[in-house]
């Protein structure tokens, strides 16, 4: 029988340390020959990411030792950052981008020796970077997107496709670079290259849009003897059109996904129509109200995968991702049967088979492989292993909450849970809204050992995906067009009220937290004049504060012109910037906080912090702030993780009035 206890007091065989361990995921599984490889991530070893292998056998080990670190920053969010190929004797050849220098290496794991560099190392700003590589044995090159900084500006950048030599010639001269476009775009995605070896596909767009406001297919010829593509053209997509991926079928045709109907979709064009100036396209799955794509926050994501036999492997779903094999002949569309409800776009051939990273509400993210003829899929890599057991997990549910105007507000709701304890009766439990970031992207319902670190405790979790979230078709994300500070604001406050009207939570007990672009939404939450009063508390994680700082030279290139959609354009609406920015609306706080910034972050930079809390020194706001060296945008060191859960935990404890004698206490500064 359950034991009633004061809710947060409860004790958790989920500590700090555990969930810490346990933060991040696998990425970018691919194929060498018969093996499936991956990057891992290492929070014990200062947040690396090793790359794994698993061989023929079923055995997985790490491939590089630290202080090796396969990460690009390539649009300070990455990307594809490896690829692999068998050989018969040497065994494979493997190339990847270094996070400490970005220079792109070579390693043959099975003939010894460091690995060698492939590209040059650039003084000038943020150096060269390299991201979505293509391994052309054949021509002796990786063919990839190249970042390079010409001046100290984090504007200050182009963007092209190159090729580099295989044979290391490059690793010392950046004229030994083959450039393949023509730099005309801001942005490109990694070529692909089609059946024939004839034609390169790859996308691209330029301020101020962003790849989810439009983006364009560019064609292009491959010269026979090397050197760069000619005849590039837009052949498909456009400024209010939003392609995130394009690849080759086997037959030749072009299949990209877009969403000119208010939903990503995959759609063909016949191999016939590729020399039109626009293509014409067909929809596969026509009418279906639901995402075969998503944000292409990362260079190299793939939501469908072409395979041999004409079929597709395709993610999809509203809200939720699943995988299904796609029969362009039959138009039909068969789900692969399995307990996860999360599929990232990250998909991959292994001879008949597709591999994907897949997680559900009660297991993490695993390598999964899915046999294309009997539809079964198994475990391969990864796998997932309770670190605790699941009677301490709040498995949380999806929620539809109403908000202003009768709009909806999708959520997952993870009520406080434990065996053996429960709440005393009468008594209503704390309810922490979790914000994500982007803001245009989502949150999965996929277990989250930091959230069930909360609720056994006995603290309510609601991840809230509020309007401008994807998954919910075009419509949804564009609520937050010009509305950000509102809308968002606006509907965590409408989802914790609700919680509290229907005798789910402690009205009086209500916290909102969330970093990068939910820890915008966190204090523009605590600082709007009229959402203010829901919260008790909140944690602010590497936030933006300063709307009209960031517009100007305070981030990277990728997101510098990204507030023209959220806000407006600055030279327009300067007072917009003004009255949303929680720098300038400090004076509106009434509740406690807590703000976490590391100060590498090049995104969202610690400066921005520095004003905001002079802004609010002297005004009697019981706060802390937590500064954390050699970490960046997204904590990623075990003892960071550490830290912040704990901090959070005792800043919970401090305002809602329980004890917890397992966690330093955080001294809150008036």
């Amino acid at each position: 029988m359950a034991t009633a206890l004061p809710y947060g007091t409860w004790h958790s065989p989920i500590d700090a340390g555990l969930a810490a361990s346990h933060d991040g995921r696998p990425e970018y599984p691919g194929t060498v020959g018969d093996e499936v490889w991956w990057t891992a991530p290492r929070p014990a070893e200062g947040g690396r990411r090793a790359l794994v292998r698993r061989r023929a056998d079923g055995t997985e080990e790490s491939v590089l030792p630290a202080p090796w670190n396969v990460r690009s920053r390539v649009i300070e969010y990455g990307g594809l950052p490896w690829a692999g190929m068998p050989r018969a004797a040497e065994g494979p050849l493997v190339v990847f981008v270094h996070f400490d220098d970005q220079r792109l290496y070579a390693c043959e794991p099975d003939a010894g020796g460091a690995p060698r560099p492939l590209t040059p190392v650039s003084r000038t700003g943020g150096g060269l970077r390299f991201a979505d590589p293509r391994l052309l044995p054949e021509r002796g090159e990786v063919w990839c997107v190249m970042e390079e900084f010409t001046g100290e500006a984090p504007t200050d950048v182009r963007r092209v496709l190159v090729a580099v030599p295989l044979d290391g010639s490059a690793a010392d001269d950046r004229a030994a670079l083959t450039e393949l476009s023509d730099g005309r775009h801001r942005f490109v995605t990694g070529p692909q290259l089609s059946p024939d070896g004839r034609r390169a596909a790859w996308i691209a767009w330029d301020h101020p849009r962003m790849p989810w406001d439009g983006t364009e297919v560019i064609l292009a010829d491959v010269p026979g003897d090397g050197g760069p593509f000619t005849g590039a053209a837009a052949v498909l997509g456009g400024p209010d059109e939003a392609v995130s991926q394009v690849a080759w079928s086997p037959d030749g045709s072009l299949l990209y996904a877009s969403d000119p109907g208010g939903w990503w979709e995959l759609r063909r064009v016949a191999a016939a129509d590729l020399g039109d100036a626009r293509a014409r396209s067909t929809a596969l799955l026509p009418a279906r109200q639901e995402e075969f794509a998503g944000p292409l926050w990362r260079v190299g994501m793939q939501w469908f995968l072409p395979l041999a036999d004409g079929r597709i492997a395709a993610v999809h779903g509203t809200g939720t991702n699943t995988l299904g094999l796609l029969d362009p002949a039959a138009g039909t569309l068969t789900d692969i049967e399995g307990p996860w409800t999360e599929w990232a776009a990250t998909l991959t051939a292994h001879g008949t088979a597709v591999v994907g990273l897949a997680a559900g509400p009660r297991t993490s993210y695993e390598i999964v492989e899915v046999d294309t003829a009997t539809r079964a899929a198994r475990v391969i890599g990864s796998a997932h292993r309770d670190a605790v057991d699941p009677a301490y997990v709040s498995a949380g549910t999806e929620r539809v909450f109403t908000g202003p105007g009768g709009r909806e507000i999708h959520a997952h709701v993870h009520p406080p849970h434990h065996p053996e304890s429960t709440g005393p009766e009468g008594e209503l439990p704390p309810y922490v809204i979790w914000v994500h970031g982007g803001p245009t992207s989502r949150t999965p319902l996929v277990l989250d050992l930091e959230i069930a670190y909360f609720t056994s405790r006995g603290i309510g979790v609601a991840e809230v995906n509020y309007g401008g979230s994807t998954g919910y078709g075009r419509a949804y994300r564009n609520r937050l067009r010009e509305q950000w500070g509102v809308v968002d604001v606006e509907d965590c406050a409408a989802v914790a009220l609700a919680l509290a009207a229907e005798g789910s939570a402690d009205r009086a007990r209500l916290a909102v937290r969330g970093g990068s672009a939910g820890g915008w939404t966190t204090a523009a939450s605590l600082t709007s004049p009229t959402a203010r009063d829901v919260w008790a508390c909140g944690a602010i994680s590497y936030p933006i504060l300063d709307l009209a700082g960031w517009a100007a030279d305070e981030t990277h290139d990728f997101e510098s012109r990204y507030l023209e959609s959220l806000i407006g354009p600055h030279a327009e609406v300067p007072d917009r910037y003004a009255e949303r920015s929680p720098v300038n609306l400090v004076g509106n706080i009434r509740a406690p906080f807590l703000l976490l910034q590391g100060l590498d972050d090049v995104i969202c930079p610690p400066a921005q912090c520095d004003r905001f809390l002079a802004a609010v020194a002297g005004r009697g706001v019981p706060h802390a702030y937590l500064s954390f060296e050699g970490e960046g945008h997204g904590f990623r060191k075990k003892e960071t993780l550490v830290r912040c859960l704990e901090s959070e935990l005792s800043l919970y404890a401090q305002t809602f009035g329980f004890e917890r004698t397992d966690v330093p206490r955080l001294e809150l500064a008036p």
